[in-house]
């Protein structure tokens, strides 16, 4: 595991930002991404998923998770990169998206980070393969860029609905 990055930059406003953001890291498609650990419910090894049939093409199935059944989405078909051969590394992020908890496939799981908000600056246009609406910024580590994702706007209301459809 990486050692925590710490910095007091400056954010776009001019002000020194002090927060710290406590980060779940994963890869998709050799791109490092993270989300906040306040929205991740739990990490999972990848299982058997149950396929629904006619669900939208990024949703891989549904699980059944303690008694609840959960949809799954592909993040790499949801970024439209393409499937993959699953593997001993991939993981099921479980997170609550707008009320609703959802799974979401990733290449690997990395590590928890916590950072300083100071060094998160606006996603450039094109930053990565990933539709910039769904990056909530860029955060500046010192070996590594890290692309943080915005699930609310990753999974919107109009998504989530049809997710809760597949799993109903």
């Amino acid at each position: 595991m990486n050692e925590p990055q710490t910095a007091s930059d400056e954010n776009l406003t001019g002000e020194v930002s002090k927060e710290q953001l406590q980060l779940v890291t994963f890869d998709v498609a050799d791109e490092e991404f993270a989300v906040d650990i306040l929205t991740v419910q739990e990490i999972n090894r990848m299982t058997p998923l149950t396929r629904v049939p006619q669900s939208p093409p990024e949703v891989e199935g549904v699980i059944n998770l303690r008694g609840r059944i959960i949809p799954v989405m592909d993040l790499r078909t949801r970024f439209g990169l393409g499937r993959t051969e699953r593997n001993e590394d991939n993981r099921i992020v479980v997170v609550e998206v707008h009320g609703r908890t959802i799974g979401f496939i990733v290449d690997r799981v990395h590590e928890v980070l916590r950072i300083e908000g100071g060094i998160v600056d606006s996603p450039p246009d094109l930053v990565c393969s990933v539709d910039s609406d769904f990056i909530a910024g860029v955060g500046r580590l010192e070996d590594r860029l890290l692309i943080l994702l915005d699930l609310d706007r990753l999974f919107s209301n109009e998504d989530m609905s049809r997710l809760v459809d597949v799993a109903a």
